[in-house]
């Protein structure tokens, strides 16, 4: 079996105290601290292991003309000038982002799969299962997990190296995942390749 972690979103806009997006992390800078801290070791640990890491990003134009306002979500995006291509906000949040020789996928809707090439650098991977973090929990997380269930992956989620602005949607995401996911913590998992 292949696995591949898979990081979704750890970009300033969401991640930074800065960013325009508060969709990924609630206000409280202690719950920001921790979410930095378990993405970082997550990624840490995956590399240390061997687990190849795909980072994805979400980025428009300057513009925001690529962007599909069907949704709240993405008409907040427009409103707020945000996740614009080649500015700070789009960029990985620091110690957050791929190492050299990594694979970055860029997206443009909810679902990190749609209309992307993760899928096919997933293929390239030869993954069978992955392990699913990032921000938000109740958006990017959740859609992107769904469907690689369907799709026929074995699914992991990192219940603490994700985040919502809503600590209550968080949990409910987390719960509703459970139905097509195992969802543990970093500490969980660590201990689940150790003792592999």
């Amino acid at each position: 079996m292949t696995t591949v972690l898979v990081a979704l979103h750890y970009q300033n806009e969401v991640m930074h105290a800065a960013g325009k997006i508060k969709v990924g992390v609630a206000e409280d800078a202690a719950d920001r601290d921790a979410l930095v801290s378990n993405a970082a070791r997550l990624l840490a640990l995956a590399r240390r292991t061997g687990i190849p890491v795909v980072s994805v990003r979400i980025a428009f134009r300057p513009d925001h003309a690529d962007v599909v306002q069907n949704c709240a979500i993405f008409r907040n995006v427009v409103a707020g000038k945000a996740m614009i291509d080649g500015s700070w906000g789009a960029e990985f949040h620091e110690g957050l982002g791929p190492r050299d020789g990594e694979f970055v996928v860029k997206h443009s809707r909810v679902n990190a799969f749609y209309g992307s090439q993760l899928e096919e650098v997933l293929r390239i991977l030869k993954a069978d299962r992955l392990i699913v973090a990032g921000v938000a929990t109740n958006s990017v997380v959740l859609t992107t997990v769904a469907c690689a269930a369907d799709m026929g992956y074995e699914v992991t989620v990192i219940a603490d190296a994700c985040s919502s602005g809503n600590p209550a949607l968080h949990a409910s995401s987390l719960e509703n995942m459970k139905l097509v996911a195992d969802v543990v913590d970093l500490a969980a998992f660590e201990a689940s390749l150790a003792a592999a």
